[in-house]
């Protein structure tokens, strides 16, 4: 539901979203297409994305792609701790409208 909802959003953006359906399906897709941009899901089957995303960052050929973590770990210091591990942002669960198209915004701009 998530995942749709997060479609929609990027589309209504004027943007074309691609979407993976667990980590490994991620990392294949971060390699093949060259995103401008990843949200990444922490809690994903097989692979989570925390280590999807240090295996995209660890990739010469995708390292530069920044990655906002999309979590429902929104505790204190979940933030600090993810981008600490090495996302560029966090945008927590559950989504808000103006705080996911500001963060897309602000990096789609930068790309």
């Amino acid at each position: 539901m998530n995942l749709q909802l997060m479609e929609e959003i990027i589309k209504l953006m004027g943007h074309e979203p691609i979407s993976a359906r667990n980590g490994a399906e991620g990392i294949e897709l971060a390699l093949n297409e060259k995103p401008d941009l990843i949200l990444m899901d922490i809690q994903m089957p097989g692979i989570n994305g925390l280590e999807a995303m240090r295996r995209i960052k660890s990739d010469p050929l995708t390292s530069h792609i920044p990655i906002l973590a999309l979590t429902a770990m929104a505790m204190k210091g979940d933030e600090e701790r993810l981008l600490g591990e090495g996302f560029d942002d966090y945008i927590s669960k559950p989504i808000r409208l103006h705080d996911v198209t500001e963060k897309i915004g602000r990096w789609l701009r930068n790309a």
